[in-house]
């Protein structure tokens, strides 16, 4: 066998075999067949809310369990078609053979971060927050950016996304949206964005050319299911209607359709304007309030969430969490994890794959190394 497919074939096993232990295999195995009991039992049927537990962690199990063995089988096909193609000397057969195994590897690299996410709501759709710094249109249009490249990100991935959201700046971009990404895993992937994000450029809305640095905030919060109770006092929450501004149906700026909602204990305050009706729009941000109540739960759980939740009091110098700079040279740098790249285009189209598997190894503390005993 070439010593180039030996490699492949040796890092693609290690993969597996990590993947294996992280899900404790056996215990696994084990797990499915009493979930598909449990599925195929009638009378669970007679409590839906259960039911509908029960099917989405075998679906989710089932999905992990899958994923191992078909690259398992895809390595044992690979291999042989690359032994093969040697030993007739048929090079473009085995350039196949490695562009497969090349694809397999790389699906083995997602697979090792998928397993990390394995928090209490990592499995969840997500809502994910942007808001404009101090600084009128440049910071605006930033966080216009910003909506773009993550909305691109969501949608090369397969989620759906939906503006929940949205209010326009005076110039250009947005002052603030929100966008619900409904997918496996959304809140996982998507929790290590929070924080600050900054832009440095040639403004083009200068007409000295000067450079200029933008400043916008990512807040991402994991949607809640009805099974999580969140206890929250309606006296402590104030609820507003206004004009929904932005493009819509014929109910834009024409009736108090949009909601805010104001949780006085923790200032959380949440908006929607997306809905028909100010019905609709007041349980979309009854939603999103309990969304944002159960993250700042989740980070008061975890000790590095505290640092997070620090790096959000401003959106200006001293807290971003990652830098985008566009002149004198290109450069994004995620100031966590010290990962970057000069491929600034193709992070602002929604390349952010590098970013948040460090981000994540780096959060859950685990690499292959440490995992290997």
């Amino acid at each position: 066998m070439r010593p180039d497919v030996e490699a492949m074939k040796a890092d693609i096993e290690q993969s597996v075999a990590l993947l294996r232990r992280r899900l404790d295999w056996d215990v696994a195995l084990r797990k499915l067949d009493e979930l598909n009991a449990r599925v195929e039992d009638p009378t669970l049927w007679d409590k839906p809310d259960e039911a509908q537990a029960v099917s989405r962690e075998r679906s989710q199990l089932e999905g992990k369990i899958n994923t191992v063995k078909a690259m398992e089988q895809d390595l044992e096909d690979g291999v042989m078609l690359a032994e093969m193609a040697d030993e007739e000397g048929d090079e473009s057969a085995l350039e196949d053979a490695r562009e497969s195994l090349r694809g397999i590897k790389e699906r083995a690299a997602r697979a090792e971060l998928e397993a990390l996410l394995s928090g209490e709501a990592d499995s969840n759709d997500a809502y994910l927050e942007v808001n404009s710094g101090a600084g009128g249109t440049e910071s605006n249009d930033w966080a216009g950016m910003l909506l773009r490249m993550y909305s691109r990100w969501a949608k090369a991935h397969g989620y759906e996304v939906t503006i929940e959201a949205h209010e326009e700046g005076e110039q250009a971009g947005v002052k603030s949206a929100t966008i619900l990404i409904e997918g496996p895993n959304a809140y996982g992937w998507l929790k290590s964005e929070s924080g600050v994000h900054r832009l440095v450029r040639i403004s083009p809305y200068d007409a000295a050319a000067k450079r200029h640095t933008s400043f916008a905030s990512i807040g991402v919060s994991p949607v809640v299911d009805d099974t999580i109770e969140i206890d929250i006092n309606p006296s402590d929450v104030r609820t507003d209607t206004y004009r929904a501004s932005g493009a819509g149906g014929q109910h834009i700026n024409k009736t108090d359709s949009a909601v805010r909602l104001t949780h006085t204990p923790t200032n959380t305050v949440v908006a929607c304007q997306a809905g028909r009706s100010q019905h609709q729009n007041r349980e979309m941000a009854w939603k999103m309030l309990r969304a944002r109540l159960y993250e700042l739960e989740l980070q008061k759980r975890e000790a590095a969430a505290q640092a997070l939740a620090d790096a959000k009091t401003d959106i200006g110098w001293g807290h971003q969490i990652r830098s985008y700079v566009l002149q004198p040279y290109q450069m994004v740098k995620d100031l966590r994890t010290e990962v970057e790249t000069s491929d600034t285009q193709g992070v602002l189209d929604g390349d952010l794959d590098q970013f948040m598997g460090a981000a994540l190894a780096a959060r859950v503390g685990e690499t292959r190394g440490s995992s290997a005993d």
